[in-house]
């Protein structure tokens, strides 16, 4: 056995977890309670009221209603990706925090030049990697559902449903999402825009600096082992991965995704996964009240939504300034970032970015109806639009590999469930 496998891989939820997140759902409805107080709200109107039933409208008012309801995440499987980004079916890659000083002066520039192995991101990988997971794990995807053996209704990445999230919000990139069904199950795939492909291919070195800034960043933060230091003098392979798998229901979807973990909590004593898990980031330095109203209103939502979907109750902030050097530290609670916002005029509400989300899902839904891993529905969103989509067969679109379907099928036909038409 691998002398890291299995190591302090961390355990499904506790009810303290589930404690957790009913207070987070609770402060997030007292906050729309404070809204109703304060606003004067527009007409509430269906978001698909005077609509085509083909696409769905993105006005952020349609989505400021109720808070829906969001189960708590449980952890139910986790994977790592190796230096060559093969993948293993086990904790080997998973890191330890290390609290830094306050004021830890980490110069994000060291390594650049000579200890940076950069992965290759003109390489897709679409939902390969989940899809090995599932096939490992066939044995806890139990299905009371006998038109659906995986027992769920998405399986995806956290970062497309992250995207989903922010969508009401979001003013200079749109996305393309590919959506397949399979044996009852629907699979989302993004598909690059041409606008983020032109970016990737023209991004400045100083760009490709400061990417490489908040890997530098978890270097000096993280150790491969507990009670063990940061070894800040070694390689960044950005090719490295720890990913964990969880469950949760949003409205009425169930869903199985994955995204990548930074670290765990090094104390042993720590609740169980995911609430043992840190999300490490790197901003620029704050100055004024402007600039900390800028974080506020930008960054910290994509930060809430990339950690409130799997559960990850805390992020760890390195604040540098534009030589790349670490001069503070500061730690938001997941759960306490609603309530930050407030003081801000006209912020982002996680209300509207949880009901998007769940209308989206609805939709594809309503649409995605023919089970067929050749067939994709290929759904866009620009800024300031609607969500369209368009339908492609045997295209350069499809993602759901053979040996993946195969598979799909076969345990099927071992558990009677025939892949509906």
């Amino acid at each position: 056995m691998d002398r890291h496998h299995n190591r302090g891989h961390p355990n499904r939820g506790q009810p303290n977890d589930q404690n957790r997140f009913s207070q987070e759902r609770s402060s997030l409805k007292r906050g729309r309670e404070h809204d109703r107080g304060n606003e004067i709200h527009a007409r509430r109107v269906r978001p698909n009221e005077s609509a085509s039933p083909q696409t769905l409208r993105v006005l952020r008012q349609l989505y400021d209603r109720d808070f829906p309801i969001y189960k708590q995440p449980v952890e139910v499987g986790f994977f790592s990706l190796d230096s060559k980004r093969n993948f293993w079916n086990d904790a080997r890659l998973l890191r330890y925090y290390v609290e830094p000083e306050k004021c830890p002066n980490f110069d994000l520039r060291d390594g650049y030049r000579d200890r940076f192995v950069k992965r290759d991101d003109g390489i897709k990988e679409k939902l390969d990697h989940i899809l090995r997971w599932i096939l490992a794990n066939t044995h806890k995807m139990q299905s009371k559902d006998a038109t659906c053996p995986l027992g769920v209704d998405f399986v995806t990445w956290r970062g497309h449903l992250t995207k989903l999230l922010t969508t009401p919000y979001e003013t200079q990139e749109g996305w393309l999402l590919a959506v397949s069904k399979l044996a009852g199950t629907l699979y989302i795939s993004e598909v690059e825009t041409e606008y983020a492909r032109r970016n990737r291919e023209n991004r400045t070195e100083r760009h490709e600096e400061m990417m490489y800034w908040g890997y530098k960043f978890e270097q000096y933060t993280c150790a491969d082992e507990p009670k063990t230091s940061p070894d800040s003098g070694g390689v960044v392979n950005t090719n490295e991965a720890f990913c964990t798998v969880v469950q949760t229901r949003l409205a009425e979807h169930k869903l199985l995704f994955s995204g990548e973990v930074d670290c765990r909590e090094a104390n042993p004593q720590a609740p169980p996964a995911p609430a043992c898990y840190i999300e490490l980031k790197t901003s620029a330095e704050i100055h004024t009240p402007k600039q900390r109203s800028n974080l506020h209103r930008y960054k910290l939502l994509k930060w809430w939504a990339q950690s409130f979907l799997p559960g990850v109750p805390k992020i760890v902030a390195g604040f540098r300034d534009n030589d790349g050097l670490v001069v503070h530290m500061e730690t938001f609670k997941t759960s306490q970032i609603s309530q930050l916002i407030k003081t801000e005029y006209n912020c982002w509400k996680p209300t509207v970015c949880m009901n998007f989300c769940s209308d989206f899902l609805s939709f594809v839904r309503r649409t995605v109806t023919e089970d067929d891993p050749r067939l994709v529905y290929l759904f866009s969103w620009d800024p300031h639009k609607d969500v369209t989509f368009t339908i492609h067969r045997d295209s350069e679109y499809t993602f759901l590999p053979d040996w993946f379907v195969k598979e799909i099928k076969r345990l099927c036909c071992e558990t009677h469930v025939p892949p509906r038409a």
